[in-house]
């Protein structure tokens, strides 16, 4: 299939299938006018990269683990010894960064309930206002 079927079979756009080949995660065959061909296994590595970037993978990551998951109905099941292990490392990583959010968060809460209720109170405009002294 050419690429608009595969944008219509993925929903996938075409930057992103063309960026999913410069990064190695896809590789269609190239027909003599230069026109990238897209097989029924590729839909489905499509589907794969799409549900690993949604767990929170960098397509770096991707590249290493995308031979080595398999499907079983509605997830993906890891099949490579080593790939529980470094999957096991990118949650602890994912788990950082919420923790860190949630720092940032809680700091952002203790500096909005110290505001004035009069400010409290209002509207957000969507920017920062300068103070009178500040300005």
């Amino acid at each position: 299939m050419r690429m608009k079927e595969m944008v219509q079979r993925t929903g996938v756009h075409e930057r992103l299938l063309r960026y999913y080949e410069q990064q190695g995660l896809l590789a269609p065959t190239r027909l003599p006018s230069g026109y990238r061909e897209y097989s029924d296994a590729d839909v489905e590595t499509v589907r794969r990269i799409r549900s690993l970037l949604t767990a929170g993978l960098s397509t770096t990551v991707i590249a290493q683990v995308l031979p080595c998951v398999a499907d079983d109905i509605d997830h993906l099941v890891p099949m490579c010894p080593d790939l529980v292990r470094q999957l096991q490392g990118e949650r602890q990583r994912i788990t950082q960064e919420i923790e860190a959010l949630q720092a940032s968060r809680a700091m952002l809460d203790t500096v909005l309930n110290a505001a004035p209720s009069a400010l409290a109170s209002e509207q957000p405009t969507g920017g920062v206002t300068p103070s009178p002294a500040a300005a």
